[in-house]
């Protein structure tokens, strides 16, 4: 009985990972656990906004290849319905998610199939291209092991002829326990390291000496996944582009912005063919007169943005540069204030509190903390926080109150953001008002 009483004391190192949230869930004064709960979500919504790492240089255009274990251990139910199907669900949101705050970057996916590797997608910056071939991945035969060095080496002879500037990054979902490489995996993972290329590994089992080796090598992210929702906070992780490395070179790139054919003396464009679907045997070109020409040899595109197969260059449009220029300014984190400390909404208003950004009334049960910004001195409710830190990336306050409209954050040292609010309204804007004409310029992207 006593090694028995002593078996149940002790936990397993995979254990420790799990928050025991039953133990942190206490009843209020009216007997209720509803103020317990919402704050458990509260904290598991900003835990990803709160871990994010700051004033770090980025690389804005990032090349990734997603290597994806096809083998038998992915037929495995813990993911419901199976490991598989699971992942191809979440990939599907994250390719979406990718392209939508990477729009600049390029995404190439890779299978490994019974000790091989087959690459499914090139490398290329449409995700219609990519859901595509993740609906065709749906059906295919899982059997025998994976081959982690087969993947990473076909990885690796793509990305070694991109340029240096760019962010080349490597993310593996790894569901087996094992792997079946031809020859030392060690030779690989030095010529990543030389490369310089991000290897990040995501298990589905447990935690494996060589990923989490790879991993350390490569100045890459490690981890395991608990259940589904863990998991696709793992892969969404990815989205943000990581830090740069000191070696990483810095260079003019050359971008050209395509211009579209509008009708001439009262005749509509011509017709003519798009060069991303001429040879593409699924979808065949069709004649069209709408398009985007590239404004160096005139060929025509679909979608961008896109590099073009006749002289190389690479087609972008305003907006998806300002989507990429975000990341380097981020919005600075709100402060994480009780609900109590929110003014009224109007002085006959009496307790009713309200969120600036979607006009919710808040609530001390559901909203047991609320977010100010430093700046504007404006109170936000947790829906509204993560959705201005992780897809507006601008403060709403900032951008509309006349006097602080375009806000950059200016002060990043010295006097903390959020003192601001003590000094008078008439200085305080006049502070934060952009200086130069080049600064006011940069605001309104």
């Amino acid at each position: 009985m006593a090694d028995d009483e002593q078996d149940d004391q002790k936990e397993y190192r995979w254990e420790t990972g799990y928050e025991k949230t039953w133990e942190a869930i206490k009843e209020d004064d009216d007997g209720l656990l509803d103020g317990a709960i919402a704050e458990i979500i509260q904290k598991a919504k900003r835990k990803r906004q709160a871990d994010k790492i700051k004033q770090n240089r980025l690389g804005m255009m990032r090349h990734m290849f997603i290597v994806l274990d096809c083998s038998e251990s992915m037929s495995v139910p813990d993911l419901k319905p199976t490991r598989l199907l699971c992942t191809l669900k979440l990939l599907e949101i994250f390719i979406e998610e990718f392209f939508d705050q990477n729009p600049i970057s390029q995404l190439g996916i890779i299978a490994l199939k019974a000790k091989r590797a087959e690459k499914v997608t090139e490398l290329t910056g449409t995700s219609r291209v990519h859901l595509k071939a993740l609906a065709g991945l749906a059906n295919v035969s899982l059997t025998s092991e994976p081959s982690l060095q087969n993947g990473l080496d076909l990885a690796l002879k793509t990305l070694k002829v991109v340029p240096s500037h760019a962010s080349r990054e490597i993310v593996i979902i790894m569901g087996s326990l094992t792997t079946c490489d031809p020859v030392d995996i060690n030779q690989t993972i030095d010529e990543l390291k030389r490369e310089r290329i991000r290897c990040s590994v995501i298990s589905l089992s447990a935690e494996i000496h060589i990923c989490r080796y790879l991993t350390q090598q490569t100045m890459g992210t490690f981890g395991a996944v608990m259940d589904d929702a863990h998991y696709r906070d793992q892969l969404l992780a990815q989205v943000d582009p990581p830090p740069a490395a000191k070696t990483q070179d810095n260079s003019l790139i050359r971008m050209g912005f395509p211009h579209s054919k509008n009708a001439v003396e009262g005749k509509d464009a011509p017709l003519s063919m798009c060069m991303c679907h001429i040879e593409n045997l699924d979808e065949p070109s069709e004649l069209s007169t709408t398009g985007h020409h590239c404004p160096q040899c005139n060929s025509k595109y679909c979608e961008l943005p896109v590099e073009c197969q006749c002289c190389g260059l690479t087609l972008v449009s305003a907006p998806h540069l300002a989507r990429s220029y975000h990341h380097l300014f981020p919005v600075p984190n709100f402060e994480e204030l009780p609900f109590e400390s929110v003014p009224p909404a109007a002085p006959d208003c009496g307790s009713l509190r309200k969120c600036y950004g979607c006009i919710k009334v808040l609530n001390a049960q559901t909203d047991k903390n609320v977010f100010k910004c430093g700046y504007c001195n404006q109170f936000f409710c947790i829906d509204c926080d993560i959705f201005i830190h992780e897809t507006l990336h601008a403060c709403v306050g900032c951008n509309t109150i006349p006097g602080v409209a375009g806000l950059v954050y200016q002060k990043q040292g010295g006097k903390s953001a959020v003192g601001t609010h003590q000094q008078q309204p008439q200085q305080q804007a006049q502070m934060l008002q952009p200086s130069t004409s080049k600064q006011r310029s940069q605001f309104n992207m």
